[in-house]
């Protein structure tokens, strides 16, 4: 059975540790394909990411040298809140026959309960959790109210503690981030400004 992946985050910006997540669910998962969705409207976060041309313009140049990624910009295109639930119905229509995986980090698998249709989602796809640096890890099997047949599988990564939020810090400060992005991506972001506070 052919296995199809999703990756979905706000990628604001995409940077190294995405890649390689990226990179580790493709060869360890032995996904076809891997679908990186950049958010459309975040319905659970009280920031609004960065103009989705942007983001998925980093997206395209982050991922642009691993082979089966897709950049696609479904959710970015879709009115209202975007829910991983309706992308993976799509994923499902697109891809009969497949096995969908879904890719998360240890701190999005603890919060799967505040998902919308968590329970749907983790029955119709296979959740693949990558670990993060101090953080603790998850028995996602211990979650409360955790449907029968749920599938999860761990990512082996080393960790890695880069955050797109100390990202965006050090380019509004002014400060080089050409370590924690790949290199396009820094030369975008300081081509368009971005993140920029004055």
């Amino acid at each position: 059975m052919p296995r199809v992946g999703m990756f979905g985050g706000s990628f604001d910006p995409p940077h190294l540790t995405h890649v390689a997540l990226a990179r580790a669910a493709l060869a360890q998962a032995g996904l076809q394909s891997l679908h990186v969705m950049p958010t459309g409207q975040a319905w659970h976060k009280a920031r609004q990411p960065s103009a989705a041309a942007h983001r998925l313009a980093m997206a395209r140049l982050a991922f642009a040298d691993v082979p089966g990624v897709q950049v696609d910009d479904r959710e970015t295109r879709r009115e209202g809140p975007t829910y991983t639930l309706d992308t993976l119905r799509e994923l499902q229509r697109e891809h009969p026959g497949a096995r969908l995986v879904l890719l998360i980090g240890t701190d999005q698998a603890a919060a799967l309960p505040s998902w919308h249709g968590w329970q749907q989602i983790v029955s119709m796809a296979t959740v693949l959790v990558a670990t993060r640096a101090g953080l603790p890890s998850l028995d996602p099997r211990t979650l409360p109210g955790l449907p029968a047949g749920a599938s999860f599988e761990t990512l082996a990564l080393s960790p890695a503690d880069t955050s797109a939020t100390d990202i965006r810090a050090r380019a509004a400060r002014g400060e080089d981030i050409s370590a924690l992005v790949p290199p396009a991506v820094a030369r975008y972001i300081d081509q368009h400004q971005l993140y920029r506070t004055a």
